[in-house]
């Protein structure tokens, strides 16, 4: 698959509210339903269904969830230049686990990202400092090229 395919799909959900657990186009998708709604149009099938998770995932263990279910289907690369493309996961607190996901939809000078936004639903947002700030990990999907 290509990374303009990736970027496309993950465009066609702008505008989807948000709604926790979700992953609807248009109907509504939180972060990770998103990345799974990209998944099934571009990978097929997904490889593994989410269990059933709280707004708070995985804090009160501390457990990188989110971090390792992406290891398990999504090539991990350096942190870095970004591609149009890449998924990215965020840790939106210090001392938090990460649980925030995007794909990154321009790169360069003005880079930006789409992503399910609590409050916004799904929004295509300036890669800014404070956001590249929470980045912890670079993820492509299978395939790409």
């Amino acid at each position: 698959m290509s990374r303009a395919a990736i970027v496309a799909e993950a465009r066609g959900w702008i505008g989807t509210p948000y709604l926790h657990q979700a992953s609807v186009q248009g109907a509504g998708a939180d972060c990770l339903g998103l990345i799974r709604g990209v998944w099934r149009a571009v990978c097929g099938a997904e490889p593994e269904r989410p269990p059933a998770y709280s707004m708070d995932w995985s804090e009160p263990q501390g457990d990188e969830r989110l971090w390792a279910a992406a290891r398990r289907h999504l090539r991990e690369v350096p942190l870095g230049a970004l591609l149009p493309g890449d998924v990215l996961l965020f840790r939106m607190r210090a001392g938090s686990v990460a649980k925030h996901l995007g794909i990154v939809a321009e790169a360069g000078a003005r880079p930006s990202f789409v992503h399910a936004y609590s409050g916004h639903g799904v929004v295509e947002s300036s890669l800014s400092e404070p956001w590249r700030k929470r980045i912890v990990a670079r993820f492509e999907f299978p395939e790409v090229n």
